[in-house]
């Protein structure tokens, strides 16, 4: 288990064109107030206030307090292999990798400053080493519609707020069949993601994932408000049963 509070890197914050957006909602009218425009322009900062805090605290709080929780009850042995699609600056990735100090931790993404600001390579090489978990982090810059792996690789994927900036419903598809393409029979993926996380349940489920759920991670990460939730995603990819495959490897008839 990790405490929140002890967290050495520097994340940045998801969105911040949205978040620009809704801080500027605030302050604009009392700006222009003060130039001598209208009063009425009074009533738009409360309206605005609540969302811009809620979004506030979703990414600079909310999504590391719901990560702690998520990644504590997958229960991990701390030498599993693990990807985090769309790792940006590495909030997920360095809080998984402190969980596996005899595993290892890929990050894939191809690091876009609309989606995370100040995302890039050179950012989450940085907070991995103040995170002290840099000698077991990999970072790949890939697309994660095609990834460059192999499949049956990873004990466990996750994707924290990554697949909706796809914007091609194939696109996305594309990029849940290939996290579920790499990982291991047996492992478990798991995925935050808002709008379209039913739909991931849904190729999943086509795909041939078990033990399959999609719960609400509640206000803590909400983007403004409830009417944007973050929906978390959890699968499985079934285990090879003994049997399957004869003992020269070659798979029976």
């Amino acid at each position: 288990m990790s405490n929140t509070s002890l967290r050495r890197g520097r994340y940045g914050v998801d969105g911040p064109g949205w978040l620009l957006a809704l801080g500027g909602g605030v302050v604009a009218p009392l700006a222009a107030v003060a130039a001598g425009g209208p009063r009425w322009l009074l009533r738009i900062p409360p309206v605005l206030a609540v969302p811009a805090g809620l979004y506030l605290h979703a990414t600079v709080r909310g999504k590391f307090l719901v990560w702690e929780e998520q990644l504590d009850a997958l229960d991990l042995r701390g030498d599993e292999r693990i990807l985090d699609l769309g790792c940006g600056r590495g909030a997920v990735l360095t809080a998984v990798a402190r969980r596996v100090p005899k595993g290892r931790v890929t990050g894939v993404d191809i690091w876009r400053t609309v989606d995370q600001s100040g995302n890039n390579q050179q950012a989450a090489a940085g907070n991995a080493e103040r995170e002290q978990v840099a000698d077991q982090v990999d970072l790949v810059t890939a697309d994660m519609r095609q990834l460059p792996l192999g499949d049956d690789q990873f004990d466990v994927v996750v994707s924290s707020m990554a697949i909706h900036n796809i914007t091609s419903a194939r696109g996305r598809e594309e990029a849940v069949r290939e996290a579920y393409r790499v990982l291991k029979p047996g492992g478990r993926l798991l995925i935050a993601d808002i709008f379209h996380a039913r739909r991931y349940l849904d190729i999943l489920l086509a795909a041939g994932a078990v033990n399959t759920s999609c719960t609400d991670a509640g206000p803590r990460m909400w983007w403004s408000g409830p009417w944007i939730p973050t929906l978390l995603v959890s699968a499985e990819k079934p285990a090879a049963h003994p049997g399957d495959d004869d003992r020269d490897g070659t798979q029976q008839s």
